[in-house]
């Protein structure tokens, strides 16, 4: 594909189906993959021949609802994909005389209305409750994978392809080669690649996609997973993005930046503010403090996710903010001007983008409308210090385990309200569900421990 078709097919804004259909027969597209993520954040397609594409774009492809995870019952099981006609992308590794393509869907009922189960309709309220205020979400999620090799049977296994750790290069590095040809594959697919990198444990790595609007973001993160994970498959390996894969090991993050901009100017700078913040930025960091426990769940999704937020290896664990450590909940880059942002540190990338981005822009806007303090940065390390000097100076502790966090979240109105009812129910049982079935689990710790003690 030459440079200027990439450039066609990455910038769609206002295209019309008509469009559409013409770019598909001139690319020789085959077949379209119709694509959405469940509740849990999990990607879902239906996949059409172009013959179809035509009653797809307009919104008449039906999918049974009650088979996707947190959709509905049974008896209330149609549900319409409706694509964004922006979000057409051709998949780089299809054969050139019979490429595939994608398009990301929201979800309606039979009468056309938004479906209140549809992950990124829930980020669009929200998106819309922002532009009410005057203000759009940038935001920039930096999701951390493992590559693994796969075992004998060909099913992952967690034996890494190296002993690297942070920025090192080959070859102790062996998943270059991978790295770049994933990097290759979502340039092609309109990511503004910034850098990649080994990450900090063995086998881990990085690569940040340039920051757009939360919509955007969400659904890059979508696409990202799934490109990584096929890209790695390629190369015989298997990509993770489990939060914590291995014990003794750093676990992966997806530290996610965001600001405010209103009328183009980035609304979380000021000059003459204190730290070059404006109040609004300090009144959105007080939002996300207040809210950091009720959005856990969401935002550290699984079980395992509370196996990476423990002290000793560069997760957070504790609701205050810094501009100078890492140690704390919420960081201030020093950038400021148009790059002013603050980044939340405890997300995972396991998590839904869709509703992530929702619960921590909801945060934000609460704590705007309701002026909440953001109380006083901490710039020591609070990993060292003491529960007393913790609790001198407000700082609380994130869910230890996924069950509180559901428990948090149950209590935070706000963050249930910005999720919905039935996003929030159906979440909460299946989560609930989770827990019930890791408690009563017999892990081989416990073997080790206990079989021939007692």
């Amino acid at each position: 594909m030459t440079a200027s078709s990439r450039a066609l097919l990455t910038d769609l804004r206002g295209v019309t189906a008509k469009d559409l259909m013409e770019i598909v027969e001139r690319h020789h597209v085959r077949f379209v993959r119709l694509q959405f993520t469940d509740i849990l954040g999990v990607n879902k397609n239906v996949e059409i021949p172009t013959s179809q594409l035509k009653k797809a774009l307009e919104g008449d492809i039906l999918f049974d609802g009650s088979s996707i995870e947190g959709f509905v019952r049974v008896e209330e099981s149609d549900m319409l994909l409706r694509p964004d006609l922006e979000t057409f992308r051709i998949f780089p590794w299809s054969d050139n005389q019979a490429r595939v393509a994608r398009l990301i869907c929201d979800i309606t009922t039979p009468e056309g209305e938004p479906f209140a189960g549809d992950p990124r309709g829930v980020l669009k309220r929200q998106v819309t409750r922002a532009a009410q205020m005057g203000y759009t979400m940038f935001a920039g999620m930096e999701a951390e994978f493992f590559l693994f090799r796969l075992g004998p049977d060909g099913a992952p296994s967690t034996t890494t392809h190296d002993v690297g750790s942070y920025f090192d290069l080959g070859p102790v590095d062996l998943g270059e080669d991978a790295r770049r040809a994933i990097v290759d594959a979502l340039e092609q697919m309109g990511f503004e690649i910034e850098a990649a990198h080994h990450e900090v444990a063995h086998g881990q790595h990085e690569i940040d996609f340039r920051y757009a609007d939360a919509l955007t973001t969400a659904d890059a993160l979508a696409t990202f997973r799934f490109v990584v994970r096929n890209v790695a498959q390629q190369f015989g390996m298997h990509a993770s993005f489990m939060p914590k894969p291995i014990y003794g090991q750093n676990g992966s993050g997806m530290h996610t930046h965001q600001s405010l901009f209103k009328d183009g100017k980035n609304a979380f700078y000021d000059a003459a503010g204190e730290f070059e913040l404006s109040q609004l930025a300090h009144y959105y960091i007080g939002g996300l403090l207040q809210h950091a426990r009720g959005m856990s769940a969401i935002t550290n999704p699984l079980v395992n996710s509370y196996k990476r937020l423990v002290p000793g290896f560069e997760a957070p664990i504790n609701v205050a903010w810094s501009m100078r450590n890492r140690s704390p909940l919420i960081r201030v880059p020093a950038r400021r001007g148009t790059g002013t942002r603050v980044e939340l540190r405890s997300p995972d990338p396991s998590a839904n983008p869709y509703l992530a981005l929702a619960v921590m822009l909801a945060a934000g806007l609460d704590g705007i409308e309701t002026q909440a303090s953001s109380r006083e940065p901490v710039n020591e390390n609070i990993w060292e210090m003491s529960f007393r000097e913790k609790r001198r100076l407000r700082i609380d502790d994130l869910p230890h385990d996924l069950n509180e966090a559901c428990d948090e979240l149950e209590k935070d109105k706000e963050m249930c309200a910005a999720l919905g009812d039935h996003v929030t129910r159906h979440f909460l049982d299946a989560k609930r569900q989770e827990w019930r079935d890791y408690v009563t689990q017999v892990s081989e710790w416990e073997l080790a421990q206990y079989l021939a003690k007692y």
